[in-house]
């Protein structure tokens, strides 16, 4: 039986069921913007906020609950809304299951739990704590010692003092506590086992030998004037706290009917059965005051239910939700995370809800809007209970002994509450009657590489393993015992052992049964085409000194890009078992652990024929970068700002200080520090360390790095919201390649509300130095969507994209209007059907470069070619986008053309929401409407930023990770489900750029004007890319529907055309048979840029007729020679011909002329 985090528990899993729910009414407004990101110098620099996690599958149909709700509820309030992206459903107890899901709107993510119980069948609920009203402790422990199968928190409490809730408690029949004043709304469950949300009052008397007086309270904090009651079952904590800031004080022990002590103090410690203690403040002090020991004194209490019902079990809670069916509109508009119970209208049907929050997967929610899930879910009355760090809602799974956390607490773990509502399944046999199959790692902590934290375990390659789990249950759920037998059908994909490890056979879907007589159980399993590369879940590991350990995994590909983790015990390590020591986990990753205090070592991960490197640190050493002694060297630079730097006392010495004016631009501003030359870092530093002295004024510091390829890093601190001095730390990205320079010290403002003048001074910048450890270069991919030889004349219908030309309209003769110019003068040449521009063709959002940007268009393109153009992030760059729309229309779209639908969107705020939510209702119906469509066969979706960035920093992509894992799934859904194609292009990385993901390509199209931000033979060339598209057929997206884990129709090609000012072909004269010889093209480009001609540079070659290009598979009688243009090998065959071999890319051509010599004969010996 695994255990799991629900934090994550929806995360990184694709799973291959219906499509969509909308549930509900979405508000139009969007979200709101995340800040608008800055321009200058690297497209690393455009990095939107990052936020992150989890995705699933989504389902079909409407949500009939929201239905009934709408139906329901004739308030005026919308239902909670949004599209529910994910959803789980699996039984607790007869009559009991649990419900989990995700669901994103308008206002960004959610994450739900909801217990559904019929109080009809067999199921008893009741209140549960520590066992003391003033001792608080996780829920957990209360609910395993009641043998409770589920549970949630109940309700709000004296925190961080005495810990005892503010209502009512009754278990079994009996008062636990009463509420304190004002605090008489509670849940309860009627002795006819049915749900009510009641108020619940406390009638109490003492008698005393001058007449009854009223009790307040029991075992709570006393109201003014009021006397409480406080039994063993109030725990051992002070009882001061109970009349904390009263004037008078007495406390009256009463043992057998008589007093036993009287005092003017509150006593503290346990209170002795049998024993009650009457505790009077001021007025209800003085009541007491006259009692001496012995006097008589009777005590009667009892809960008062308002609709006089007689009560088996209530717990407190605050406000209404839901009133008879009607969804209460309450004032409070802040969002958290919430707990609420609730019945339907006949009290027999229970639902138990928490809503995660506080974390950038989950925003928790209002008031109002819990009331509105809780009535999609069918509650007709509801009440919320404790929120915060105190929601938890626990529950067993299938055969488990114990509960465990559903939700995602935000305090990070389970927070100590005072009680809680648990449900009780009938007692059971014990007798097997079925078992609950899991993979043995859960899907949200095993390896994967997802956006999202988790893999997926329910794949697995030919060949390999997965670790299965059977846990019997009995017809309760509750354990039993016996091992199973195991089979899997079809058997052609794989066989299970004794011990359930699954090995795969053959790619497939397969059902895993475990059985024992009439118990069964299955799990379905997928095996992905053969093993084609592993890699590691993290491209480095830093590990602080002896003992320090760090968590890594192992993934692997197939040709489609479908990935599965691979387990440990079908890996094979090398590495030095001196320094490290690895171990496997349960949840499927590897262990690595420091056994010295410094060292480095390659550990090389071996998977059948496929194997990488992960390099491993140990240890770091601060090593001095810069001191500013040299401070008034330094030079100040800027963007849309002005400024200086000067020298400055330091923090420990002379520091630079630099003041800049960020009220003069509502772009992105930046003011930089440059020092007297780039400073070079020795060694492999894993960060920098920095003392800033900051103002306050909320800018964002940053180091600008260039490594050993001239690629550009950005590392970036927090926001400057401090005064004085502070240490940051600036991380090093992984795959960065060393040695790195420093370029400059920069701090920006991107919100363009932010208006201000400030300052910081910056002293004692480190370097935060490893071992240097070497690690071999990986070779850079590129999918077989980009053409390495050939091009895309001949598809029957072709498209056009570019995008990041970046001039402003301040520069109208600015070499980025050249390129851009000479972009479009090359599509509108190569006569695509239309281009899509996509993003970023502007540096700034004002009118001024609108207007330039159309002149461009018109002039170049002539009203000859039509074009879209999707907003990127220099979109609104200074600007609010309502300058793009009165220029160019929509920000998103949807059309078809030639049996391909286009889905254009607006991420110009890092985001999709941030774009307008509407836009991703939009996507959602676009693909479900194309899915049954027999015109279409396949859909493009184009935005701005890709949902994985390439390059190491990783810093221009979706910003919220969640949202591009969910795009991910939707894409690969739709291909697998309808057989029909599906791709991806973005932008803004710089970088041209293709990958696979779960079969869908995805392209990324590098700048068009601006200069880019990766090495030249990495896809940092300029340029622009043409789509060749082979409409599908519905035969053919038959074929591929029913074969979902094989290639597809090959319907979409694409051609990576670098600009180019001169392209050269470098072959020898001459090559002797036997010594094949290498042929070389280079482009250049503006600024005298070199790109060698290899993939991702598209290119088509060619050579005489008696010459093959390609694979030796294509080799004929009458060839003389082959050119292989993936390896640029030329092979002579025959001696005796001279021929000619040439290369063009993007209209540009080079040849070379080669003679055929016979084999050199070797020498003598």
């Amino acid at each position: 039986m695994r255990t799991r985090r629900r934090s994550a528990r929806l995360a990184g899993v694709l799973l291959l069921t219906p499509l969509l729910t909308l549930a509900g009414t979405v508000p139009a407004t969007a979200g709101a913007p995340t800040s608008a990101t800055d321009p200058f110098a690297t497209a690393a620099e455009d990095a939107p906020s990052a936020s992150s996690h989890p995705t699933d599958s989504v389902t079909l149909a409407a949500d009939p609950a929201a239905g009934r709700s709408a139906a329901a509820a004739p308030t005026g309030l919308e239902p909670a809304g949004g599209l529910e992206t994910a959803k789980t459903t699996r039984p607790v107890a007869p009559g009991l299951a649990l419900t989990s899901f995700d669901r994103y709107d308008a206002d960004g993510w959610l994450r739900a739990d909801a217990l559904t119980a019929d109080l009809t069948g067999g199921l008893t609920v009741d209140y549960v704590n520590s066992g003391a009203v003033s001792r608080a402790e996780p829920l957990r422990g209360a609910v395993d010692k009641a043998r409770a199968v589920a549970a949630v928190n109940g309700d709000f409490f004296d925190i961080n003092n005495s810990g005892a809730a503010q209502g009512v408690g009754i278990r079994d029949g009996q008062l636990v506590q009463s509420a304190v004043s004002g605090h008489r709304n509670a849940v309860a469950i009627t002795t006819e086992g049915l749900g009510r949300v009641i108020e619940v009052n406390f009638d109490g008397t003492a008698t005393l030998p001058t007449g009854p007086v009223t009790v307040t309270q029991f075992n709570n904090m006393i109201q003014a004037n009021g006397i409480g009651v406080f039994t063993a079952l109030w725990g051992s904590y002070t009882r001061e706290r109970a009349v904390d800031g009263a004037a008078r004080v007495t406390e009256v022990t009463v043992v057998d009917g008589r007093v036993a002590t009287v005092g003017g103090t509150a006593g503290s410690g346990p209170i002795p059965a049998g024993t009650t203690v009457l505790l009077g403040r001021d007025a209800g002090a003085d009541a007491l005051a006259g009692l001496r020991p012995g006097d008589p004194v009777t005590v009667a209490y009892q809960p008062k239910a308002s609709d006089g019902s007689s009560l088996h079990a209530a717990v407190g809670g605050s406000h209404v939700l839901v009133r008879d069916g009607v969804v209460q509109s309450i004032a409070d508009a802040s969002l958290a995370p919430r707990t609420s119970v609730g019945f339907s209208a006949d009290g027999r049907r229970m639902i138990m809800m928490t809503v995660d929050g506080r974390q950038v997967d989950s925003r928790g929610v209002t008031l109002t809007e819990m009331g509105r899930m809780m009535a999609e879910l069918g509650a007709h009355h509801a009440l919320n209970l404790d929120g915060g760090g105190s929601s938890t809602l626990l529950a067993r799974e299938p055969g488990a002994a114990a509960v465990q956390v559903e939700n995602g607490p935000s305090d990070g773990s389970e927070r100590a509450v005072p009680n809680g509502l648990a449900i009780y399944a009938p007692k059971g046999s014990g007798r097997l009657t079925g078992y609950w199959l899991e993979t043995a790692s859960d899907p949200t902590s095993a390896p994967g590489v997802a956006p999202v934290r988790g893999g997926r375990p329910d794949r697995v390659f030919p060949g390999l393993t997965r670790r299965l789990t059977a846990a019997g249950h009995d017809e309760t759920y509750g354990p039993a015992a016996g091992a199973p037998t195991w089979r899997a059908n079809p058997a052609v994909h794989g066989i299970v052992d004794s011990k359930g490890r699954f090995r795969a056979l053959l790619p497939g879907s397969t059902t895993v049964t475990a059985s024992r007589g009439a118990a069964r159980g299955t799990l379905d399993l997928t095996v992905l085409g053969p093993l084609a590369r592993v890699d590691s879940t993290v491209d480095r590991v830093g590990l602080t000194g002896t003992d320090g350990s760090a968590l890594f995994g192992v993934v692997g590909y197939d040709a489609e890009g479908n990935t599965a983790p691979i387990e440990p015990a079908d890996l094979k390590l090398d590495y030095d078992k001196d320094l490290l020591r690895i171990a496997p986990t349960a949840d499927g990753n590897l262990a690595v652990t420091a056994l010295r205090d410094t060292g480095s070592a390659l550990v090389t991960v071996h998977v059948g024929r496929s194997s990488t490197v992960l390099p491993v640190t140990v240890g770091l050493t601060d090593v001095p970068v810069a001191g500013f002694d040299d401070a008034a060297a330094w030079k100040f630079s800027q963007a849309r700002a002005s400024g200086a730097v000067a020298p400055a006392p330091g923090r420990t010495g002379t520091g630079l200080k630099m003041t800049y004016d960020f009220s003069q631009s509502t772009g992105t501003r930046a003011a930089y520090a440059d020092p007297p030359a780039w400073i070079e870092v020795a060694g492999q530093p894993q960060a920098f360390g920095m003392w800033i002295h900051g103002n306050g004024t909320g800018e964002w510091p940053s180091l600008h790095l260039h490594d050993a390829q001239n690629t550009q890093h950005v590392l970036r601190g927090p926001l400057i919201t401090w005064t004085g001095w502070k240490y940051v730390e600036f991380a090093v990205p992984a795959g960065v390649q060393y040695p790195v320079r420093i370029r400059r010290f920069y701090v920006a403002e991107t919100n363009a509300a932010a208006q201000y003048r400030s300052e910081v001074v910056i002293d004692d910048l480190v370097a935060k130095v490893p071992p240097t450890v070497d690690a071999p270069a990986e070779t850079p991919r590129t999918d077989r969507v980009v053409l390495r030889d050939g091009t895309v004349d001949g598809a029957p219908w072709r498209f056009a994209v570019m995008s990041d030309a970046q001039f402003v309209a301040a520069n109208p003769d600015s070499d980025l209007v050249a390129q851009a110019r000479r972009t479009l003068r090359e599509v509108k040449a190569a006569k695509p059907d239309f281009l899509m521009i996509n993003g970023d063709f502007v540096d700034t959002a004002y009118p001024a470069d609108f207007a330039l940007a159309k002149r461009l268009l018109d002039e170049e393109l002539g009203g000859e070619l039509p074009y879209y153009y999707v907003p990127g992030n220099h979109e609104i760059m200074g600007a609010p986008i309502a300058n793009f729309r009165a220029a160019f229309g929509d920000t998103e779209r949807t059309f078809d053309h030639r049996g391909t639908r286009f889905v254009t969107l607006n991420s110009s705020t890092g985001s999709l929401r941030g774009g307008g939510f509407d836009q991703v209702r939009m996507l959602r119906e676009a693909l479900d409407s194309a899915a049954g469509d027999p015109a279409v066969g396949s859909v493009v979706v184009l935005h701005h930023h890709p949902p994985r960035d390439p390059s190491p920093a990783k810093a221009s992509q979706l910003g919220d990770r969640k949202e591009a894992a969910l795009l991910e799934q939707w894409l690969a859904d739709f291909q697998h489900r309808t057989g029909k194609g599906a791709a991806f292009v973005g932008g803004h990385v710089g970088t041209f750029h293709a990958d696979r993901v779960d079969g869908v390509p995805y392209l990324i199209n590098g700048n068009s004007g601006k200069n880019p931000s990766t090495p030249a033979d990495q896809g940092g060339f300029t340029g622009w890319t043409e789509f060749g598209v082979d409409p599908v057929s519905p035969a053919e997206a038959d074929l591929a529907r029913r074969n979902p884990l094989v290639e597809g129709p090959r319907w979409v090609a694409a051609e990576f055309h670098a600009h180019v000012d001169a392209l050269t072909l470098a072959a020898p004269a001459s090559v002797a048979v036997g010594a094949p010889a290498t042929a070389t093209a280079t482009v250049t480009q503006p600024g005298g840029r070199t790109v060698p001609v290899a993939a991702p540079v598209s290119a088509d070659w060619s050579a005489s007729p008696n010459v093959h290009i390609g694979s030796i598979l294509g080799l004929r009688p009458w060839h003389v020679a082959r050119f292989d243009p993936a390896t640029g090998r030329l092979t002579a065959l025959r001696p005796g011909a001279q021929v000619k071999l040439a290369v063009a890319v993007n209209g540009t051509t080079a040849e070379a002329t080669v003679t055929l010599t016979a084999a050199t004969a070797a020498p003598a010996a």
